[in-house]
């Protein structure tokens, strides 16, 4: 069964010129990109963001680093979309990180580690309507999808 979910590549991963490699892998699995944009983040939208964080410690410098410089916010359709994308992104904590993954591959700080994936169905529909309109999510058939699943 396909299901959305949201990804957003940090500022540190547009600094380091990294967007094209991290969008590859996604699609070298065969993930469907269903959307996709690049943007400044303002406060409302990175306090909407980390809400569930607010009053934690690191919250003010999350959402200062968000804001610090573009990020790129993108939609990706497939089976167990979710679990699939975090497997990839790897361990939060880059230190905890699998070395292929794409934090145990790129990042080195925790706070500074890539890329952001929902944890579940529930949080990709939140964060998708926080950063994405319903009509700029496309749903279109991939050349080639029915040789990635039955």
């Amino acid at each position: 069964m396909s299901e959305r979910t949201f990804l957003l590549l940090k500022p540190d991963a547009i600094q380091r010129g990294l967007i094209g490699e991290i969008i590859s892998r996604f699609e070298k699995k065969g993930l469907k990109l269903a959307g996709l944009k690049l943007l400044s983040v303002s406060r409302e939208l990175a306090e909407e963001h980390y809400a569930e964080h607010k009053g934690k410690g690191f919250f003010e410098p999350t959402v200062s680093y968000i804001m610090s410089a573009p990020v790129v916010a993108m939609v990706w359709e497939g089976p167990e979309a979710v679990a699939l994308c975090r497997t990839m992104m790897g361990a939060t904590n880059p230190k905890n990180a699998d070395p292929g993954s794409i934090r145990g591959s790129y990042a080195v700080d925790i706070s500074r580690n890539i890329i952001h994936g929902s944890d579940s169905v529930e949080s990709a529909v939140r964060e998708i309507a926080l950063y994405f309109k319903s009509e700029e999510i496309l749903d279109y058939a991939k050349a080639g999808e029915e040789w990635l699943s039955e």
